[in-house]
């Protein structure tokens, strides 16, 4: 039994393959956390809780002077009693007050998951590898319960969190904060592990010690945003991809949200994580309940390497759904930069007609297919085809690249309307705004309400009606701004506060139905690229759009961040022309070809104007993808060099049964007197034998880890070098 539970003491113990998380309900029913890290066979609470009496730290009525909430380290903290640190949830009674006090009630344990109500999570594929406790706290006063759930996978070293307040009494109450997780750590000794960024510029990673007070990351944009990312690590002093204690945190969610470490005034650290309270309430009515969005929690000590495979591993199998979750993914190329606005379809035919030449599986059109969208300021939400563009439309245009046998895909933005569409001067109360205000205007458009029903419906009938009239197997799902102006015309004035929150919640249902509706259709997820790649999207969309920043040196960064969370496969990663439309960089087509394999592999160039050894390039690239496909797409991956501490990257993905490797290694700048480099690979089998593709070498997998092969010196900016090695059977 993967969670125990001694009943007399109320202790309970989730223990994972590698982990273990403790807590206990103590004096007074308070739910106190003990310990999570490394697995211990049996918790008989050597490390007890001091209590003692500690200045400006008063007690909860009835208890002594050294007993106080403020120094306990605890499961679910409020507010207002006791304790000053940041609470993970805040409710306002019908008098005005926010002072609560839930302590436990009742526990139940089950095997299996359920899944949330409207929310992406992670899921069981059979009850038997999951196993759930629910531990219930409660309010008398008001009648209000507090559902605090722990799933547990055991063979992942995985811990899940999520929280629901049932109102069972009779008063209105108000939630002002509704975190999924809390976390306290009895020490202060940890770095601080987050990703930032912008457009064109995500996933960076930022580590810096953790000091006295609050350290927080955050997005208020309606999305999970560029800027921040909802992942934080907690990571011991000299912890590296390889060894090392790592406590991660990562929320399955795509809206606002907010990560905090607090460490107090006695060194004790509390990590907080969950939708962010910051212009947020939610009005719980009588015999309603509101759910929180999922943390997945994980611990290993196999630093960030071992972390990086737990939710690679995790999320490829028991986050991403559908029959796309355990299929090679198609190599694809994309319009966008070689025509953006300016094409018809025999422009589009031609450009088909030279990828299928060079092995290309499908072509996905981008922007500009649609109303009269000749650039980006008119006829979002207008999902009718351009006919000066397409005159014998869509499906004629799909049979064409079809008849090529490509298959074809399609770019859309759904969730916004032009100012200048026949939508929006139809229903101009179906945008985000605040009445009597001024519009705020990203990208010339307005983000549709999905607070509303039918605003939800007309997206799920629109997008639907293309997709059942055209044979599309792919579809690219932008969202090209962030929300202001933030009201909804529906909700009355004490729900405005929600409005950010139903947007999310309406995401889900229009993805849901769509993805369901349309299975044999590969929905990739983008926000002006990685502006919305979070878990919450790949429940429902099992890759995304890594970065508009298709410039190989930049992708190094950008696919190495993203990688700390995500797994390779649902990383859209495409070569694109020189110069970088991006950056302005002249880098070679190999380098190119090296870094986008590291994804799934896309084009986004004009073909046409290639020259023939270039397209010959391409071509061996394709061949040589499509053999290992496989491996990099369900593979394990290693990063090995890092390219925001180096002059240089490198990484290698090894298959399951480490009998296959594919390994990259990158110089971004050429330096003179340059020292000659050995690369040690990673994740490979000590006992086998290996062989060099190319090469015909042979080495043992000892050999390859340990001492590692010599890099041939080339004096040349941006380098790619690429290797692979198969296992040798030696008679």
């Amino acid at each position: 039994m993967a969670i125990i539970i001694d009943k007399e003491k109320l202790l309970f113990h989730l223990q994972g393959s590698n982990t273990s998380y403790v807590m206990q309900v103590i004096r007074d029913g308070y739910l106190a956390h003990l310990y999570w890290g490394k697995k211990i066979q049996n918790y008989r609470g050597s490390n007890k809780i001091i209590f003692m009496d500690r200045g400006f730290s008063p007690n909860p009525a009835g208890a002594d002077r050294a007993f106080s909430l403020d120094t306990i380290p605890q499961e679910y903290p409020s507010f207002g009693n006791s304790d000053f640190r940041i609470p993970a949830y805040q409710l306002q009674l019908e008098n005005g007050s926010t002072v609560t006090d839930f302590r436990y009630k009742e526990h139940r344990v089950y095997q299996g998951k359920p899944k949330l109500k409207g929310l992406p999570s992670t899921y069981a594929e059979d009850d038997g590898e999951v196993e759930t406790l629910e531990i219930i706290l409660e309010d008398p006063l008001i009648e209000v319960k507090v559902v605090l759930s722990y799933s547990l996978y055991q063979k992942w070293d995985v811990i899940t969190r999520s929280v629901r307040f049932d109102n069972e009494g009779q008063q209105q109450l108000k939630l002002l904060r509704a975190l999924s997780a809390s976390v306290d750590f009895r020490d202060d000794e940890y770095e601080l592990i987050t990703l930032y960024g912008a457009h064109n510029n995500e996933k960076n990673i930022a580590r810096r010690k953790i000091l006295p007070g609050i350290q927080m990351v955050d997005s208020c944009r309606g999305a999970s945003s560029p800027h921040q990312a909802p992942f934080m690590a907690l990571v011991r002093e000299g912890t590296d991809e390889d060894q090392g204690e790592v406590y991660a945190f990562n929320l399955v969610y795509s809206g606002n949200f907010t990560a905090q470490t607090q460490v107090d005034s006695y060194r004790n650290t509390r990590v907080t994580m969950g939708i962010n309270p910051f212009d947020f309430t939610w009005q719980l009515e009588p015999e309603e309940s509101f759910q929180t969005p999922e943390v997945v929690m994980v611990y290993t000590e196999n630093g960030l390497g071992g972390m990086s495979r737990i939710y690679h591993d995790l999320y490829r199998n028991r986050l991403c759904r559908g029959p796309f979750r355990d299929k090679e993914r198609p190599i694809l190329i994309n319009n966008w930069e070689a025509t953006y606005f300016d094409f018809d379809a025999d422009k589009i035919e031609q450009l088909a007609k030279e990828a299928q030449s060079v092995g290309v599986e499908l072509f996905v059109l981008d922007d500009g297919w649609f109303g009269k969208r000749d650039d980006d300021n008119t006829s979002l939400g207008d999902w009718v085809v351009d006919r000066r563009k397409l005159p014998d439309g869509l499906p004629d245009l799909a049979n064409r690249i079809r008849n090529l046998g490509m298959e074809f895909g399609l770019w859309f933005e759904p969730e916004m309307v032009s100012i200048d569409s026949d939508l929006y001067r139809k229903h101009p109360d179906w945008c985000i705004h605040v009445p009597d205000r001024p519009y705020t205007l990203g990208r010339n458009q307005l983000m549709l309400d999905l607070s509303r029903k039918e605003v939800c419906e007309y997206i799920v009938k629109s997008v639907s009606d293309i997709l059942s009239d055209v044979p599309i197997t792919y579809v690219k799902w932008d969202m090209n701004r962030h929300m202001t102006d933030v009201g909804s015309a529906a909700l009355p004035p004490e729900r405005q506060r929600e409005t950010a929150h139903r947007y999310i919640l309406g995401l889900y249902s229009i993805m849901e139905e769509l993805t369901s509706k349309f299975p044999h259709v590969l929905f990739e997820s983008c926000s002006s690229g990685g502006g919305r790649f979070d878990a919450g999207m790949l429940y429902y969309m099992p890759q995304t759009w890594t970065s508009d920043n298709t410039d190989a040196i930049c992708r190094l960064k950008i696919q190495w961040g993203t990688s700390l969370v995500y797994p390779p496969i649902t990383m859209g990663a495409h070569v694109s022309t020189v110069p970088n439309h991006q950056v302005g960089r002249i880098t070679p087509l190999e380098t190119r070809g090296y870094v986008a394999m590291a994804g799934n592999l896309g084009y986004e160039l004009d073909l046409t104007t290639l020259t023939v050894e270039e397209k010959e390039v391409v071509k061996k690239q394709i061949a040589l993808y499509k053999e290992m496909r496989s491996l990099i797409q369900f593979g394990n991956f290693y990063r090995i060099i890092n390219p925001f501490d180096e002059n240089e990257a490198a990484w290698c993905f090894v298959s399951e049964d480490q009998t296959e490797m594919a390994a990259s290694y990158f110089k971004v700048l050429s330096q003179p007197a340059a020292a000659i480099k050995t690369l040690k690979f990673k994740g490979l089998n000590p006992d086998y034998v290996y062989r060099n593709i190319e090469t015909g070498e042979l080495f043992g997998g000892d050999e390859l880890m340990h001492v590692g092969i010599t890099l041939t010196r080339v004096k040349q900016d941006f380098l790619g070098l690429f290797w692979r090695f198969v296992k040798e059977d030696i008679i």
